[in-house]
């Protein structure tokens, strides 16, 4: 048992040590260069369409979730009926 452990250890020791390292472009000029463009767009939605999508979808669970807890405090502000 203790050989199988051993074993396994030098396995992902030896795995971990021996893989190559990605190169990542480095893309800081090409952001720099198109957050700082003049073009009437809102630096929130420069992004592209992932950003309008995720701007879109905090505004919609903004205002249903406004709407929700004005609902529930005129039904908490109200007394209930007697039945």
């Amino acid at each position: 048992m203790s050989r199988q452990f051993m074993g396994l250890w030098q396995l992902s020791k030896r795995t971990i040590t021996t893989s190559a390292r990605r190169q990542l472009d480095n893309t800081v000029k090409k952001k720099q260069k198109l957050f700082q463009e003049d073009n009437g767009i809102p630096i929130h939605l420069k992004g592209g369409s992932k950003d309008a999508l995720l701007y879109r979808a905090t505004m919609a669970l903004t205002v249903f979730g406004s709407g929700y807890v004005v609902y529930e405090l005129f039904t908490a502000a109200m007394p209930k009926r007697p039945q």
